[in-house]
């Protein structure tokens, strides 16, 4: 059995700086959360077709991992690919929740293309792999450089490393399920013509503890939250001072 940790991250910051083609550009520090992650197995199993366990809750379509394989086989065409899967299903084992801001998805999609490129030889390097897995979501280059923090930017293509310590994170994620495209739809409606790209200057080059420090109101630093507040209101109802907020939600951290 083959087998790899998922890991999830928070955003210690969003900012939205315009929109291109259709797609925000953006610029956040991701941060990758230690404790927190799915467990992607490859185990022996005669299948015949491309088979994930785990996930019963998404359609084979929709999952992230069922793209990157076909990202995969449409990038490299190879057969060995194809076959190792009529002899192997894979098996999630889910820990991150859904829709909560913590790149569940994209993890899960970013650990299945680090592993199957090892498993089955594609020697594709990590630059190429990342540009692949672009095309299944935008957080999933930050997880294909299994970074412990980087600044990401663009469409979220542009993924750079900052070296600082690890955070020790503290995660809180109520029962409210943000769909993202709810949120972003939410922002382009009532936020997106108010952003202000100087207004978070020289932030990619602060250490994110630095940042929250500096910067303790989670509005300014998520441009995102305010509009997951109008599409998702029972979040104002909790209490989360002194809490930040990852993505487009429902996740709040805060430093231990």
């Amino acid at each position: 059995m083959h087998t790899i940790k998922a890991y999830a991250k928070v955003n210690i910051f969003l900012k939205i700086k315009g929109q291109k083609e259709g797609y925000h550009t953006l610029l956040s520090r991701f941060v990758k959360v230690n404790h927190l992650y799915d467990i992607i197995s490859f185990e022996p199993s005669n299948s015949e077709t491309f088979t994930i366990e785990g996930c019963d809750n998404i359609s084979l379509e929709s999952n992230t991992i069922h793209k990157a394989y076909t990202a995969l086989q449409e990038h490299t065409q190879s057969q060995e690919l194809v076959s190792f899967f009529k002899e192997h299903k894979v098996l999630v084992t889910k820990n991150i929740p859904s829709q909560a801001g913590l790149g569940g998805g994209s993890s899960d999609a970013a650990a299945f293309m680090r592993l199957v490129n090892d498993v089955c030889h594609l020697e594709l390097d990590p630059d190429t792999l990342a540009k692949i897995g672009s095309l299944v979501g935008a957080d999933v280059p930050f997880f294909v450089y299994n970074y412990n923090s980087a600044n990401v930017s663009g469409f979220g293509e542009i993924v750079k490393p900052f070296e600082e310590p690890p955070l020790e994170l503290e995660l809180f994620t109520p029962h409210i399920a943000c769909d993202t495209s709810v949120v972003y739809k939410t922002f382009n409606k009532y936020l997106l013509q108010h952003i202000n790209p100087t207004s978070f200057f020289g932030w990619d080059q602060l250490d994110s503890k630095t940042i929250l420090n500096l910067v303790p109101d989670p509005i300014a630093l998520n441009d995102l939250y305010p509009a997951a507040l109008v599409a998702y209101p029972e979040l104002e109802k909790l209490d989360t001072k002194d809490w930040f907020f990852s993505g487009s939600g429902s996740t709040f951290f805060k430093l231990k």
